[in-house]
């Protein structure tokens, strides 16, 4: 979704022949669907990326339905010379681009694809005895020394249209996807937060740069602060490249040395999302299956539909956790440390099925990322191939006064406890009755008791572990 760092398409506009540009709204062959809030962000980044390839003369075309036989017909109605792409690393995606390519060759057509959303390839960092990585240091350690395989590349002054053929496949307008939801209309918070597209990516990146690196690796886990880069859905959407944000990050501290240790946090975050495909690729079943089989045999809770809705709804009665899902609601996204406690209350609070949560983030999450999504729930659940143990439990009230001291996050997305002083925020029910009275907060009525003991629950959660070791 983006013209810059763009190697396919740097790749057609070489070839200096008329371009058909398109982009198909998948459906079938066992895909995973977009959730609700990543659908929200597509249309408004095809309609971005859109007018941006008008002004350079060229035009996308939208299409709908399967790629498989879209792109063959598409190619032989326009007697196209070359079909460019850039890859895609899922296991169906990548068995719908390789037949593709097969169709393609059999028509006599030059097919080609290309590195456009990673760093590295999946296949192209191997441990010393040639097998895939499963543990996050020694990954980015081996990628770190490989350095950067490609150049960043420009965005191209000027495209040459070329005319969609009659006999095409029917071509849809933005509006047919049906992308935006329907009534109620849940996106007003996605609207005054996002600005989806590539210059809204742009814009994104040299404001981290320029205000936040300096102080990313202190201030990324304070809650109340704007101290995370907000790249994820840009980066998801491919509005931006991980080459980008990367020399990005260079560029900032060789003209600001203090901002070295921020830029090597920064650049092993991408770091991270790099191993989360690495890793997808190798395991493609990574959102459906524990990549530890031991997990196997832990007996999840069918979760009672009212504590289910309550954790979507952020009705826990656990503060950080319903400022964080209430977020999730209003935003699209979340701060990644409230994920963490959040997806944690979910499994080893709750025993609920760490897939459970991961198809909720799915819908809710702008940035729902098919490696990333899953990956980071299979390590607050135990079940990765490099995951938090399942022993390590968050306590909200202590990471809730950890990372939001004042409780001025809480208040932003919990109101109804605007009011109450920052030592008893993070657990309202051991405020005094005139804490309480002064700050309007009546427990069971104006804001829920918490669905469940932290004590109780880490002692179920750990009893339930130890005999799946057993």
């Amino acid at each position: 979704m983006r013209l810059a760092d763009h190697p396919a398409l740097h790749a057609a506009v070489t070839r200096g022949a008329p371009l058909l540009c398109i982009y198909i709204f998948e459906e079938g062959d066992g895909l995973r669907a977009h959730g609700g809030a990543s659908r929200w962000w597509l249309h408004h980044s095809l309609d971005a990326l859109s007018r941006q390839i008008e002004q350079i003369g060229g035009r996308l075309d939208l299409l709908r339905g399967q790629a498989s036989t879209i792109v063959p017909a598409l190619a032989a109605a326009a007697k196209a010379g070359a079909v460019f792409w850039n890859r895609r690393y899922g296991a169906a995606e990548i068995a719908v681009d390789a037949g593709i390519k097969s169709a393609l060759a059999r028509d006599g057509r030059h097919a080609e694809s290309f590195n456009g959303a990673l760093i590295h390839e999946p296949w192209e960092i191997r441990t010393k005895a040639g097998g895939a990585y499963g543990v996050y240091t020694p990954y980015w350690r081996a990628a770190l020394a490989l350095g950067d395989t490609a150049p960043i590349l420009e965005a191209p002054r000027a495209l040459a249209r070329a005319p969609y053929p009659a006999s095409g496949p029917a071509r849809a307008a933005l509006t047919d996807l049906d992308l935006l939801p329907r009534r109620p209309d849940w996106a007003a918070g996605l609207r005054l937060a996002w600005t989806p597209g590539e210059t809204g990516a742009r814009a994104r990146l040299d404001a981290f740069m320029q205000d936040d690196l300096a102080a990313y690796a202190s201030a990324r886990d304070m809650l109340a602060v704007a101290g995370t880069s907000r790249l994820s859905p840009h980066l998801r959407f491919g509005e931006i490249s991980p080459r980008q944000a990367a020399e990005a990050a260079r560029h900032g501290v060789a003209n600001a040395p203090a901002a070295r240790d921020g830029a090597q946090k920064f650049l092993a975050e991408l770091g991270w999302r790099e191993f989360n495909h690495h890793v997808m690729f190798h395991h493609p079943d990574v959102a459906t299956q524990n990549l530890r089989a031991a997990f196997d045999r832990l007996p999840w809770r069918d979760l009672p539909r009212a504590e289910l809705d309550a954790w979507k709804q952020g009705r826990t009665g656990c503060p950080i956790v319903d400022a964080g899902m209430r977020e999730l609601w209003r935003t699209g996204t979340m701060h990644n440390r409230v994920r963490m406690i959040a997806a944690s209350f979910l499994v080893k609070h709750l025993l609920g099925d760490w897939r459970i949560g991961e198809a909720w983030f799915w819908d809710c999450l702008c940035d729902a990322d098919p490696a990333n999504n899953p990956m980071n729930w299979q390590w607050v659940a135990g079940t990765g191939t490099d995951a938090s143990p399942f022993f390590r439990i968050f306590n909200p009230m202590l990471q809730g006064a950890k990372f939001d001291p004042n409780g001025d996050y809480v208040r932003r997305f919990v109101p109804e406890l605007a009011g109450l002083p920052a030592n008893v925020i993070h657990a309202p029910w051991t405020a005094s009755a005139a804490v309480s009275e002064r700050a309007g907060v009546r427990l069971g009525t104006s804001y829920p008791r918490p669905i469940v003991d932290h004590i109780w629950a880490r002692d179920r959660a750990l009893a339930i572990y130890a005999g799946i070791k057993g």
